[in-house]
Order: C-alpha cells, then structure tokens, then sequence
C-alpha cells in the first residue's frame, strides 16, 4: 500500500471511560490513524489476538482513557519510521505492542484497529506457514511461555507440570517445553473435554483437575508452569528442590511472578519453531470471531472458558 493511499481516519474499537466490555467498548469510524515515531512501523492490522488484559485494563487496571485496546497483531507494513532499517513497505510481520509503555502513555496505538503503530524492535516476519490469524494468536503469549520458562531456567531432561494447559500460554508452555527445550516429561492440568487436546500437543500426562488433585500425585516434578493462580498448590506438586513461577498475581513464596517484556528477536528466534511446525498456534474453535463481534469475542474471553487463542479476523 502506497504512503499515499493510507487514510486519515480509520475503523477502531475505544473505550472512552473504564467498565465491563459490553457496556464501554465501542466501534468508531472515524479515529485518527496513528502518527509514527522514528523507530515504528506503520501496520495494516489483518488480524488481531485477544488477552486478559485487555478487559483488565477496561475494567479499571492503571489505564488512561480514551483508548485503543490490543496488543496482538499481524498484518502488512504500510509505512516506515525515519529510522527503521529492517522492514519495508509490504512486509508481513507479527508482533505485540509494549504493555508496560502502554499503561504510561494513553498514546500508543492498539490493534484492534485498522492500523496501529509498533516499534520495529517488536516485531518479526510473519511465518510463511501460518495465516494471518494463526500468527495473531502467537505473540504476547508465546513470548510469555518461553521468557517464563527461560526465567525459571528450565533446562533439558527435567520434568515440568503445566497448570492450566489449554490456555493460550500453556498450550504453547507444552510445546516448547517437550519440542524446544528437550524436556523429559510435560504434565499439564485442563477440564475434561480438553485432555485430548493436552496430549495432541505433546502432553505425556494429562490431568483432568475437576478429578483429580495433581499436588496428591506421588510424582513430583522440577518445575511447575502456572498460569491459572495456583502457585499455593504448585508448590506442593514439585520436588524439594523444585521451582515454581506464575503469570498471574502475587505467587506463594519462593514462588516466583513473572510478567513479559515485549521483544520481537524472541518471535524471530522462535520462527524455525514455528515454521518447522515443531510448535503450532492453538486457537479457539469459537473462532475467528470478525471485527464487528469484538465485543462479544471479549466477553467470551471473560468466562476463562476459551481454548487456546480468541482470534479477530479479518479486521477490515
């Protein structure tokens, strides 16, 4: 798309005051296009993932309104930063935009939009395999895996229980752990109908925790994974010696917390993964949810019942 065909105005979802979803979140049609710093690049959004803090931050998390909600995109380059060197015009890229500068600064650009504005260093080349909303689904949530795991310094030939395995990180926790990080067994926790999806992603444990209680299991593990705020249990599940880290709230200590920095060589070097098919997106069967069901895609994302990635495709 020529500089010049680039509208003005674009479509975009805004909250303009904080609540729930279906009472704030709003299609306009007329919001400005975002104006590029010198190290962004200007992409046509194609599809768009959504996550928790999203409505998180609709319902009163440190946010500044009005606002573009989205973190997750891929779509095309449409227009360069004076100083950005390694994309051009027409490149199909996916990537996250920063959550933490987004919770300072009310001018960052999210991409359940049209267009939205990325710095370069966050994104990466589209894996030439995946569709556009496949790549969608990956970002904040494959970075979340795989820095967690780096974090915990999860190694080789140990063993690693999955807490809430279905879920958009966890899917990808068993899938980097088993394929990329050569571990010796992944045990991961999900309700019943979603065992079988457990073990397609590699799985050699899948516990149904609506009948089970993985910290009773008389086998213990190096690490537990969790992403369902049960680092009280988890801690019961691993070795003496063994390491837990959550994603989500303040963990039991020596639990560790652990929050995500956006960084695209992550996405970069997780592509021969993805492209290799060794790590595959996983997406909710719900979906893509189009454009103009955002809102209700959210509040589905709302009941914690959601396999996997809720997509927005295509984005007009």
């Amino acid at each position: 798309m020529a500089t010049a065909s680039i509208p003005s105005k674009m479509k975009a979802f805004v909250y303009s005051e904080n609540g729930n979803p279906a009472d704030v979140l709003k299609l306009k049609t007329d919001i400005a296009v975002p104006e590029l710093e010198e190290d962004q690049v200007l992409v046509k959004v194609v599809a768009a993932a959504l996550n928790p803090i999203d409505f998180k931050k609709m319902l009163g998390l440190k946010t500044t309104v009005p606002t573009v909600p989205g973190y997750d995109a891929a779509g095309v380059v449409v227009k360069l930063g004076s100083k950005v060197e390694n994309f051009k015009e027409g490149d199909e890229v996916f990537g996250f935009t920063d959550i933490q500068k987004s919770l300072q600064d009310p001018k960052v650009s999210g991409t359940l939009a049209e267009y939205t504005a990325i710095e370069e260093k966050l994104l990466a080349p589209k894996p030439k395999n995946l569709s556009f909303a496949e790549a969608a689904g990956l970002p904040l949530a494959i970075e979340t895996a795989y820095e967690g795991l780096e974090r915990i310094g999860f190694s080789a030939r140990e063993s690693i229980l999955v807490l809430g395995g279905a879920g958009g990180v966890g899917s990808l926790v068993i899938q980097l752990a088993k394929n990329v990080f050569g571990a010796s067994k992944v045990a991961a926790t999900s309700s019943t109908g979603k065992l079988d999806l457990l073990k397609k992603l590699g799985t050699d444990l899948a516990i149904d925790y609506t009948k089970e209680n993985y910290e009773d299991l008389p086998e213990k593990f190096d690490v537990a994974y969790d992403t369902v705020r049960e680092s009280d249990r988890a801690l019961k599940a691993v070795k003496e010696d063994g390491r837990v880290l959550t994603i989500i709230g303040t963990p039991t200590p020596p639990a560790i917390p652990f929050s995500v920095t956006s960084n695209g060589s992550i996405l970069e070097k997780l592509n021969p993964h993805l492209e290799s098919g060794e790590v595959k997106p996983v997406l909710d069967p719900k979906g893509p949810f189009p454009f103009s069901q955002t809102v209700e895609a959210l509040s589905y994302l709302q009941t914690q019942r959601a396999t996997g990635k809720v997509v927005i495709y295509p984005i007009p």
